[in-house]
């Protein structure tokens, strides 16, 4: 791997923000790697999966949806990141694997590893002291089972992991690394009318802090909405239209002299805690204007080979994207493939997934 300066870095941190589907504002919400979408599948459809969820990337997804599966699977997913950058030592690997256990319902879990390259570490005087890595990760333990004919809950225990660097800058004492736990909730809903809706709640937790807790900054908390429409299905032919929102639940700064701006350190540390951001996330000058949007269509023949479009829309963020993907089904084995296109010059167009279920 071939070493960067340290100006990589600061590129790769502030791109990360807006190559989530779900936004932040700078300094919002700390190790965002959390809300980047995996799976190759769900991808491919623009991002819209929370109300389907039925494999094992469900841990990520939506929890319960592993309280309808059955078996054993494993996913795998590789992606070189930001490749509008140039950037070729940068990339987010997923694996995920579920179980049922009869009569308890089905355990699964996860793991992402997100890596941002290697750096140059210098001194304030410019000199090159070595090098370090830079990357994040997190572990995922999940649990779903049914509560009726109709309804399914979920639930999700994590670890994670930051290592920025391996020193604070300057005089600053301490590592550049920080860490936290967190739980995700979900629930999932059959009808009667072909229509399944689903819904998490994500990464509620205490904050992460690297040098200096009174800085931490929270869990990027988001909650995800969204209807699977089964337009007709056979035994060679079916169609889904899947349509989910994301809000991020992170209430962060408080205009603290009455100006009317957030704007210094202090003002943007006033920080609401999760129990409170639920509901104060909405009312802070964003409001609803950062929901992103996503949409999504999966056709399936034969239920050999899988074909996938979507799109989703982020107003605050000013970024819209297509998304295409297909699948080839062999044996036990699934090949997922999914593409991204967000406009001439955006670093996210072209980002390519690949991913490989195996159940058995």
């Amino acid at each position: 791997m071939k070493s960067v300066n340290i100006l990589k870095l600061t590129i790769s941190l502030l791109m990360i923000i807006i190559s989530t589907s779900v936004f932040a504002r700078p300094s919002e919400a700390g190790v965002i790697f959390l809300t980047i979408s995996p799976g190759a599948r769900p991808t491919g459809m623009g991002d819209s999966f929370v109300a389907i969820a039925d494999d094992a990337t469900a841990s990520w997804w939506n929890p319960a949806g592993l309280g309808r599966q059955g078996g054993r699977e494993v996913t795998m997913m590789h992606a070189s990141w930001l490749p509008g950058f140039g950037f070729d030592d940068l990339y987010y690997d997923f694996i995920a694997y579920k179980q049922e256990i009869p009569g308890l319902g089905t355990i699964g879990g996860h793991i992402i590893y997100f890596y941002l390259g290697e750096q140059i570490r210098t001194d304030e005087s410019g000199t090159q002291l070595g090098t370090f890595k830079t990357y994040e990760t997190a572990a995922t333990l999940s649990y779903g089972t049914d509560i009726s004919d109709d309804l399914y809950i979920g639930i999700n225990t994590k670890f994670i992991y930051s290592h920025l660097s391996d020193y604070g800058a300057g005089n600053e004492k301490g590592s550049g690394t920080g860490h936290s736990v967190a739980m995700d909730l979900g629930l999932l809903y059959q009808t009667d009318y072909d229509v399944d809706w689903g819904l998490t709640i994500s990464n509620m937790g205490p904050k992460v802090s690297y040098i200096d807790y009174e800085q931490a900054d929270p869990l990027p908390t988001n909650m995800k909405l969204g209807f699977a429409y089964y337009m007709f299905y056979d035994d060679y032919n079916s169609l889904v239209l899947t349509g989910d929102m994301n809000k991020l639940l992170v209430k962060k700064g408080e205009d603290l002299n009455g100006d009317g701006d957030i704007e210094d350190d202090d003002e943007w540390n006033q920080t609401d805690p999760i129990y409170k951001a639920i509901f104060t996330s909405w009312t802070d000058e964003d409001g609803v204007k950062d929901i992103i949007w996503g949409l999504g269509a999966e056709y399936w023949y034969n239920k050999m080979i899988g074909l996938r479009l979507g799109f989703w829309n982020d107003d605050m963020g000013e970024i819209s994207a297509s998304t295409y993907g297909c699948s080839l089904r062999y044996d036990s084995y699934i090949f997922d493939f999914s593409y991204l296109d967000a406009g001439e010059g955006h670093p996210l167009t072209d980002t390519m997934r690949f991913s490989l279920n195996i159940g058995f």
